[in-house]
């Protein structure tokens, strides 16, 4: 039995850089603490911070009874509307937005400033995209698909005679994104690209491909809510039939680990270490079961 663990799997850097901003401010005594929307996308360490006296803040709607405190801004970012209401709430922003977000915010404000449109190659639901869209000066679109790009040139003819900025999401699928590209340069000719992907999130996705097409079993770590563990499990499942999803330990399906003979793990980059070594150590204690029990 091998089992291989990928370098990439966990926290990223803004990822940790966002927790650890949270667990700071606890510490410093203030009180109280929010966060605008989840740190991240993991249920095990946002009830981890709620117990410790942190809230979470859903919509800019719950803004409005709200006056004093800290909300920290998590790494996905918000728009530039969300800081100012917070603002006028007279709270204090501990922005943890990662630096590779807030240079797309960057761009997208500049390219608007020179009057291009911009088009986003991510998912319209991401929090990251919408807080994107909200630094947009000028009109935004959001695609995911070659298909959306498309149908974008039909309902939009206008555009054809627009220069346009392009931007991606930073934990968009790498291979999706050559796909969106090479369908935009086909309908548009006057196109500023930005390659917006992070690179830690391409490494992962190359990683995981690589160990899903050397392994006979692939267990993905991460949330279901997280876009990025999401898209780690889609990519692990075309390269190796056997991939499952786990939150937990408590998600693996035992009868399957025992009977593979090569297991890759990976996980997302808003899974920290302490469940990837849960999963870990569940596996270990059933393979020794196992291997006891069949000597």
């Amino acid at each position: 039995m091998e089992v291989t663990v990928a370098k990439s799997a966990g926290f990223c850097f803004g990822v940790k850089r966002a927790v650890d901003t949270v667990y700071r401010e606890i510490e410093s005594g203030e009180k109280p603490v929010y966060t605008f929307g989840p740190i991240i996308h993991n249920e095990q360490v946002v009830e981890d911070l709620e117990n410790r006296g942190v809230q979470v803040i859903h919509s800019e709607d719950e803004l409005e009874g709200l006056s004093g405190g800290t909300v920290v801004i998590r790494s996905h970012g918000v728009s530039r509307d969300v800081c100012e209401k917070i603002e006028a709430r007279g709270m204090k922003i501990v922005d943890a937005t990662c630096p590779f977000v807030k240079k797309i915010h960057r761009i997208v404000d500049e390219e608007g400033r020179k009057g291009r449109h911009v088009v986003i190659i991510g998912s319209a639901d991401h929090p990251e995209v919408q807080g994107i869209q909200g630094h947009c000066t000028t009109e935004s679109f959001t695609m995911k698909t070659p298909k959306e790009i498309e149908k974008l040139a039909i309902n939009f003819p206008e555009l054809k005679n627009k220069e346009i900025c392009v931007v991606a999401q930073t934990t968009f699928d790498v291979s999706q994104w050559k796909k969106c590209l090479e369908t935009v340069k086909k309908v548009y000719t006057n196109v500023t690209f930005f390659d917006t992907i992070c690179s830690a999130t391409s490494e992962r996705q190359k990683e995981a491909m690589s160990l899903a097409e050397k392994s006979d079993l692939m267990v993905v770590i991460g949330d279901k809510s997280s876009s990025n563990s999401c898209k780690l499990y889609h990519i692990c499942k075309e390269h190796c039939e056997r991939t499952f999803f786990v939150q937990t330990s408590e998600d693996l399906d035992m009868q399957e680990i025992i009977h593979a003979d090569s297991i890759g793990v990976t996980a997302g980059a808003s899974t920290p270490a302490r469940i990837i070594k849960e999963v870990l150590d569940k596996m270990t204690d059933m393979l020794n079961k196992f291997g006891e029990t069949t000597m």
